[in-house]
């Protein structure tokens, strides 16, 4: 089902639909197409600029490969943890997310929400219906190997 807004920017009238999982908006001279990958990549960045937010953890049985995989920096998704339902208008967030330890989980949750909804409305027009958090750890600081030394190459050349 087709739904017509009026765009701000352009005034042109645009219709919105889905099409499998993906967001269309069509106008007067072409249409857009917004994979629900672009607004779950959306909601992992927004949700990185939250302060107490350690990591976003990944959803599935591969979850702990595609961990091992990204911390070694072979995986350079920026939605793994994040789930997105589109809809024509709406949008719905699923995530998973390991807080640091001594962060008010509450304030948290409500900030992610804020900003998460924020990006999505303002970067594709979609409205946040609902952003489902679950918060699966807690990061301590001392739990954190330090960094090796490197030492100098002291062969000569």
């Amino acid at each position: 089902m087709a739904t017509a807004t009026k765009n701000k920017t352009n005034e042109e009238l645009t219709s919105r639909q889905t099409e499998g999982t993906d967001l269309v908006l069509l106008g007067e001279s072409g249409k857009t197409k917004i994979a629900s990958d672009v607004v779950a990549k959306i909601a992992g960045l927004a949700i990185r600029e939250v302060e107490g937010v350690h990591a976003l953890v990944p959803f599935g049985a591969g979850q702990t490969l595609s961990s091992v995989a990204q911390s070694l920096g072979v995986s350079e998704r920026k939605d793994m943890g994040v789930h997105v339902e589109v809809g024509s208008v709406e949008a719905a967030v699923d995530m998973r997310i390991i807080t640091e330890f001594g962060a008010p989980i509450p304030h948290i949750a409500e900030q992610i929400r804020e900003r998460v909804s924020a990006q999505i409305l303002s970067m594709t027009g979609l409205r946040v219906k609902e952003v489902n958090i679950d918060v699966v750890d807690l990061f301590f600081a001392s739990d954190q190997q330090p960094e090796p030394i490197p030492t100098p190459d002291t062969r000569v050349r």
